[in-house]
């Protein structure tokens, strides 16, 4: 659902637009932070902040930490095609993937691969383990094509929700 739609379905206005936006900013911000960057009294800021949280629209908060500073100085991209296309099939994979620590984010794809996966990985030697020892024995996997990032430009987490 987009979000115009969504967030007149919760009644919400700039205002709340605004403190998601900060949000998604800094989720640091104490409340007092917050209301005085959205000029509300703390108290209204922390029940709009709660609505918005109890709405489902907030998904979480947590702390980002830098991939290369934390030891994982490489990041693949990585297309499965699976031997199978059945819901039984993408299920299975499905639940042995999200437990590979490894895999940032998966994708199920239209096209000639079945999922995309971004993975970090420590250096080569990491990688060649997760591709050999873990990634290609993943129920149902047929094939595996990796593409190795060089330099990421850009990364966030951060909706467009302002324009």
């Amino acid at each position: 659902m987009p979000l115009s739609i969504f967030m007149r379905m919760i009644e919400t206005d700039d205002r709340d637009l605004q403190i998601l936006d900060e949000l998604q900013r800094d989720g640091s911000l104490t409340n007092a932070e917050l209301a005085e960057r959205v000029n509300l009294s703390p108290s209204a800021c922390l029940r709009r902040v709660n609505l918005l949280r109890n709405s489902g629209i907030v998904e979480g908060t947590r702390l980002l930490l830098d991939q290369a500073n934390a030891g994982f100085e490489g990041t693949a991209y990585v297309f499965i095609a699976l031997k199978a296309q059945d819901r039984r099939a993408l299920n299975t994979f499905e639940a042995a993937m999200t437990k590979v620590s490894h895999v940032q984010e998966c994708y199920l794809l239209a096209g000639s691969s079945d999922y995309l996966l971004r993975v970090v990985f420590r250096d080569m030697r990491d990688l060649e383990r997760l591709h050999s020892e873990v990634i290609t024995r993943l129920p149902g996997v047929e094939r595996v094509q990796s593409t190795l990032t060089l330099r990421t430009v850009k990364r966030t987490t951060r909706l467009p929700i302002r324009g």
